[in-house]
């Protein structure tokens, strides 16, 4: 008996543990954004975000080499409620690895902010394995209060992508790193493993840990709020 007590124990302090940890990544990505968005003419254009049908926020993204190398993090998915309008689902945690952006120094952390600017971009976010470049097409998002009309790619492409490194923010082609839906940290969140699928179909109710990161959003991204404009 005395034995299954300490397992058990052990049991619940891994999984306060976890929580604590999910929570606190949760409170960065809302961090990112709140961050990000503060200088609108640095930040992410209001009208791209208000167009956007799902957002990835990833917090503290690890590079690995020198020049050219692998990158490992961790974040969440939010995408837009069925309803289409101001409002998103609970956030569904993924996984990102490999691929890389370019010219780097060993050791360096970023924030990647990533907008899924279609139905298509979002059904291929769903899967269980995605490439960014491979099987969607992604570019460099434009920074700046109204940039829409700044490049091309913003006009074309499914996923737009951003880093922000060492206070720097900027527009930066994410090409060759895969997402997945990370299940483990889903089921942290919602009590079972799900997929970045089931959790935005299924209209979960959000987790109280997110609430910091679904108020950034709707500040910044509601669609009622472009309208009015």
């Amino acid at each position: 008996m005395y034995v299954l007590c300490l397992l058990f124990l052990s049991v619940l302090t891994a999984f306060a543990d976890n929580l604590k940890e999910t929570s606190a990544r949760l409170d960065a990505a809302a961090d990112v954004m709140k961050e990000i968005m503060a200088a609108p003419d640095k930040g992410i254009p209001q009208d791209l975000l208000a167009k956007a049908n799902c957002v990835v926020i990833v917090p503290h993204l690890k590079k690995g080499a020198f020049i050219v190398g692998a990158q490992y993090g961790k974040g969440f998915v939010n995408c837009r409620k069925e309803s289409g309008k101001a409002g998103w689902s609970a956030p569904a945690a993924i996984k990102i690895e490999g691929g890389s952006v370019g010219l780097q120094i060993g050791g360096q952390e970023s924030d990647v902010v990533l907008l899924v600017m279609n139905e298509k971009g979002a059904e291929r976010l769903m899967s269980n394995k995605f490439t960014l470049g491979g099987e969607g097409s992604v570019a460099a998002g434009p920074v700046g209060r109204s940039a829409t009309a700044q490049t091309d790619a913003a006009m074309t492409a499914e996923i737009l992508s951003y880093s922000r490194s060492r206070g720097v923010f900027a527009g930066l082609a994410l090409t060759g790193a895969t997402l997945r839906p990370d299940e483990e940290v889903n089921q942290i969140l919602f009590g079972k493993k799900l997929t970045t699928k089931e959790i935005v179909d299924s209209n979960l109710k959000p987790p109280a840990a997110a609430a910091k990161l679904l108020a950034e959003l709707n500040r910044y991204s509601s669609r009622e709020k472009a309208a009015d404009r």
